[in-house]
């Protein structure tokens, strides 16, 4: 079996898909809809073949790694730590061991500090005063001590506004990807599989790559990509790139399927775009609390459809000829 890694969106989208279909054992519209998610991409078959993995190995119909996906996040880590405490335990330890392992859940982002899940945002106060404001789907990981303010990004995406400037301990954010220092600011910082964007909207902030060794001042407005192994370009901070921490989604002049794909971040379950469409240009403001409103605001100005198969299968196709659609169309 391929066990490369498979996106978050595919991931979301593969589990609801199970879980949806394996509560209601789904319509024939359902199973025509998720035959024909399957076979759309070879990230789509691999991931479902890896999660069926999962509960052939347990021979039970709801193993304990999917019954850990519809618990709290905070219960899920109470029985992870608490594994040795008896049998039931133990089988839900392995269970997410084998489910973790896979990549399907980072094991990093559920045992976080602090996490938020799909579509949600919320704001952590540190001890020093210091305010993050994780973003969808996003998780962190919190450590001072004696010398150091240290927080670790292990998924997602922060807003940073430091605190207590007048700490002589270095306040720094830490990716795979290297460590940016704080120099009295307000930034961003955004992991994504090409690596970690940082981007300043206040004051400075010093960029390290993990395995080179200068490291690079940002100023405000400034925006750079660190990988492991080095730092790229520097660049200018595009319009709205702070916007989601006011509830908005700002694009200018961008491909409709690079929209939706940032769009895709803050819903469960699959958002999908026609290549027939993909490279359609847009421009404006949308809101991340809603993201079927969003969705709606697209049919004015481009020539698109957007069909609802279930609340978390929806495709943004190419209008047809009749140009009749003039609102999202649901189907059982």
């Amino acid at each position: 079996m391929n066990t490369s890694p498979v996106s978050a969106r595919v991931l979301d989208a593969a589990i609801t898909w199970q879980l949806n279909l394996d509560n209601t054992n789904g319509n024939d519209a359902q199973r025509a809809e998720f035959a024909q998610w399957l076979a759309a991409d070879e990230e789509h078959a691999r991931a479902w073949s890896q999660l069926g993995m999962v509960n052939q190995r347990f021979a039970l119909p709801a193993g304990p790694a999917r019954k850990a996906l519809q618990q709290s996040p905070g219960t899920l880590r109470r029985k992870v730590r608490k594994f040795g405490s008896g049998l039931a335990g133990l089988l839900l330890a392995c269970g997410l061991t084998l489910f973790l392992s896979e990549r399907y859940l980072p094991l990093d982002y559920w045992l976080a500090d602090q996490r938020t899940a799909t579509g949600e945002q919320r704001d952590v106060r540190l001890a020093d005063g210091t305010l993050i404001r994780l973003n969808t789907h996003s998780a962190i990981d919190v450590r001072f001590d004696a010398t150091q303010r240290r927080v670790i990004l292990q998924d997602g995406e922060i807003l940073v506004q430091t605190g207590n400037h007048d700490d002589p301990r270095p306040f720094i954010v830490e990716t795979t990807d290297g460590t940016m220092r704080a120099l009295g600011t307000r930034f961003l910082v955004k992991r994504e599989p090409d690596g970690t964007l940082l981007s300043v909207l206040q004051s400075a902030v010093a960029a390290h790559a993990r395995d080179t060794t200068p490291e690079q001042i940002l100023r405000e407005g400034q925006q750079i990509r660190l990988t492991r192994e080095g730092l790229g370009p520097l660049l200018a901070m595009p319009t709205g790139a702070d916007a989601w921490t006011r509830g908005m989604l700002v694009v200018d002049n961008a491909r409709l399927a690079d929209m939706l794909a940032e769009l895709g971040r803050y819903r469960v379950g699959h958002l999908g775009v026609d290549p027939k469409v993909a490279d359609l240009r847009i421009t404006g403001s949308f809101p991340l609390n809603n993201t079927d409103l969003a969705l709606k605001a697209l049919l004015p100005t481009l020539p698109v459809q957007i069909n609802q198969h279930t609340q978390w299968w929806v495709t943004v196709l190419a209008r047809d000829e009749t140009g009749s659609s003039t609102s999202m169309s649901v189907k059982p």
